[in-house]
């Protein structure tokens, strides 16, 4: 009785420790890593635009209307790439959504439900709409039809009433969008002057000399550029190195490739299908159950039959042939029957010769030559050997080989002459078509034969234990790389792996450099909690093995970049570049300006690499310099200086230059400027959707922590 007292006494304390020790196991796990939601440390946010969260279910609902109208149009669910496609589809919605509707609220901007029934059934309809009701033969649109379907819409299956619930939803905010950038397009105005202007630099013309040093008559390793003179670049030009996130890895692929023995052991079962293939009843039947990629007997033609089958004309019905292995693939071909086809085939050679011009001087001399390359032919040359010495086309490498091709596929003057062969052999005469001449040799005569053939295809798999070989040193290559450093050693150390680098991946990004399908990997690289265990935290941390399609992947973060402007790192090679032209230019100024006289004087003054040379019809408009390139500083300054007289060095974009105006056209004053007025209106507004896009885009101060889920 005792005993029954004391566990009264003590079961409220029992089942309070029971509830503690469920709670702990069922959150436990969250509890120590910080994203627990008892605690609010859960963040559901997978971005924030124009300060507002954008919640992980209301993203998802986003993207679910995305891929459910993908599978509506496409008749297929997305595969994972084409997820990530449709994600950034999703994303760009909810920015859209969010940061445009502030700027249609401070306007005032709305879309009444009249101008929505007028946009489905009045006089300005949808262009969807518009398409999808207009009858395919006669082009005409019918609104009644419009009209029709709607009151039928809610006796229609349900997905059907949801794609146009879709469809109608997202009518207002296009037709809201659409108002806002007409808005702001039809407030593009041109002015007088600047039509004048454009007008002006598109017809004056200057005649010139200019003395040029190119850049790399300067050794660049006599230069040498430190990252300060790189960082003040990069602050001198801020606006061209604005970056979003980026991360950089080294990495290395451990290929799950067939061994010799996989494609032993496979070619043993196909050889044992190959015994059961030459007994079965119902070849159509044995290939649905044995082939890799099954499909219908086919009559076959010479010409559309697989070279290695080809090789075995003519063929033996009820025999079959191989396996042959072929691009990872090992083939078995069964003959169940023949016939004579509609259209014959034929295997040929040629030698083409080509005239060099239209003229009849040009065609006898490519008649005179194919003769001769005939005639040497004729008397013991090897044809091979002549195509591809005098063969003028794609056919050289193969000796002038066409292979088989069946009537119908080759020019008429061509096709007379080998179908009208009976025999294999060099044709005694040329062939003239529109090509040029041709040299035939008959390979194999026509044919109009054709082959019933069954196919079986298996395909050459790594096994399990080959498999597990290559997941067992991507285990152990783990193992021996903790850091970058043993990352580095241990791929040395291993003249099979072979390391690579992948810069600046995004946020966003599916592929690593050609690996597809790696966005576990991105997301790792980001820090996020993959299904493969932790993310990255810092510079020198290794990843685990991913499995990306047949390889293992290991990798190493070795660079992080925040949204900004580019730090050093992540642009040395390129500013370095620029840096240290712009250290040449001034270099090779202050020698230009210490010479004096012509410019012939000034460049045998400066010494080697200075050259002196003429540039007629230079456009100001056009900015460039024949035989130069682009130089729009030299340009423009070439039309401030009048006729004779020199520039100061010049640093442009190729090397240092000194122009000198010979003579000038001024542009002829024009009495009307509105096509140029019009010209420059329709550049800027075709220009503005984007403008408009990103200029909302960088007010919304957008943060994008998608990584963290996909």
């Amino acid at each position: 009785m005792a005993l029954i007292n004391t566990i009264r006494e003590k079961s409220g304390w029992a089942v309070g420790a029971i509830i503690i020790g469920l709670l702990l196991f069922m959150v436990g796990g969250d509890l120590f890593t910080g994203q627990n939601s008892f605690f609010g440390r859960n963040d559901r946010s997978v971005g924030e635009i124009a300060g507002e969260k954008v919640d992980y279910d209301q993203f998802q609902a986003t993207l679910e209307q995305a891929k459910q109208s993908f599978v509506q149009q496409q008749g297929r669910q997305p595969d994972e790439q084409t997820m990530g496609y449709l994600r950034d589809q999703a994303w760009n919605q909810m920015l859209y959504r969010i940061a445009f509707q502030k700027q249609f609220d401070e306007l005032g901007l709305k879309v009444s439900d009249d101008e929505l029934t007028d946009m489905v059934q009045g006089n300005n309809v949808h262009p969807s709409i518009r398409q999808a009701f207009t009858d395919p033969q006669t082009g005409q649109f019918d609104v009644t039809k419009v009209k029709e379907y709607l009151r039928n819409l809610d006796k229609m299956d349900p997905q059907a009433q949801a794609a146009f619930a879709n469809f109608e939803n997202n009518l207002r905010p296009e037709r809201l969008g659409t108002k806002y950038n007409n808005l702001l397009k039809m407030s593009t105005y041109v002015t007088t002057a600047e039509a004048k202007r454009y007008n002006e630099a598109q017809a004056a013309q200057v005649n010139l000399r200019y003395l040029f040093v190119p850049y790399f008559t300067v050794s660049d390793s006599s230069l040498k550029v430190t990252d300060a003179q790189i960082q003040a670049y990069i602050d001198k030009n801020k606006g061209r190195y604005k970056v979003e996130d980026g991360r950089t890895i080294e990495y290395v692929t451990i290929p799950v490739t067939a061994s010799r023995e996989d494609s032993t052991t496979i070619q043993t079962s196909v050889n044992e299908l190959a015994t059961q293939f030459a007994a079965a009843p119902v070849d159509s039947a044995f290939v649905k159950l044995n082939s890799e990629n099954p499909t219908s007997p086919a009559y076959l033609s010479p010409a559309d039959m697989p070279e290695k089958l080809r090789e075995q004309l003519p063929l033996q019905v009820g025999k079959v042939y191989g396996p042959y292995a072929e691009n990872g693939t090992y083939s078995l071909y069964k003959v169940s029957g023949q016939k004579a086809g509609a259209q014959a085939a034929a295997r040929a050679s040629h030698i083409l010769i080509k005239a060099d011009g239209t003229t009849p001087e040009a065609d006898a001399a490519a008649k005179a030559k194919a003769t001769d390359v005939l005639n040497q032919i004729k008397g013991g040359a090897d044809f091979a050997a002549m195509a591809r010495q005098y063969g003028s086309d794609g056919t050289t490498a193969t000796g002038g080989d066409l292979g088989w091709f069946q009537q119908g596929r080759m020019v008429p003057e061509f096709e007379k002459a080998v179908f009208g062969a009976s025999s294999a052999g060099l044709l005694p005469n040329l062939v003239k078509t529109s090509f040029g001449y041709h040299i035939i040799k008959i390979t194999a005569p026509k044919t109009a034969q054709t082959y019933q053939v069954a196919t079986v295809q298996k395909s050459i798999q790594p096994t399990e234990g080959t498999r597990d070989a290559a997941y067992n040193k991507a285990q152990e290559l783990k193992g021996q790389a903790t850091d970058l450093e043993s990352f580095r050693k241990a791929i040395a150390a291993d003249k099979s792996l072979q390391k690579s680098e992948a810069k600046g991946l995004g946020r966003g990004d599916q592929a690593v450099n050609n690996l597809q399908g790696a966005r576990d990997l991105v997301r790792w690289a980001y820090g996020a909690d993959g299904s493969q265990g932790p993310g990255a935290q810092g510079i020198g941390d290794v990843s685990p093995a991913f499995e990306i399609g047949d390889q293992y992947v290991i990798a190493v973060l070795t660079g992080e970049r925040s949204k900004g402007t580019a730090d050093v790192a992540s642009v040395k090679p390129e500013v370095t570049a620029l840096v240290r032209n712009e250290l040449k230019a001034e270099q090779i100024k202050q020698k230009l300006s210490a010479a004096k006289g012509t410019l012939e004087q000034i460049a045998q003054a400066y010494g080697n690499g200075a050259q002196v040379k003429t540039a007629d019809n230079v456009v100001l408009g056009q900015a460039m310099i024949p035989g130069l390139g682009s130089e729009p500083v030299a340009v423009g300054r070439a039309f401030g200086l009048k006729v004779g007289q020199k520039s100061a060095p010049i640093a442009g974009e190729q090397g240092v230059l000194i122009v000198e105006p010979t003579s000038t056209t001024p542009a002829p004053a024009a009495a009307d400027v509105q096509a140029a007025r019009q010209q420059l209106a329709a550049q800027r507004t075709a220009r503005a959707d984007g403008l408009i896009y990103e200029a909302i885009k960088q007010q919304a101060n957008v943060t994008d922590n998608r990584s963290k889920f996909f």
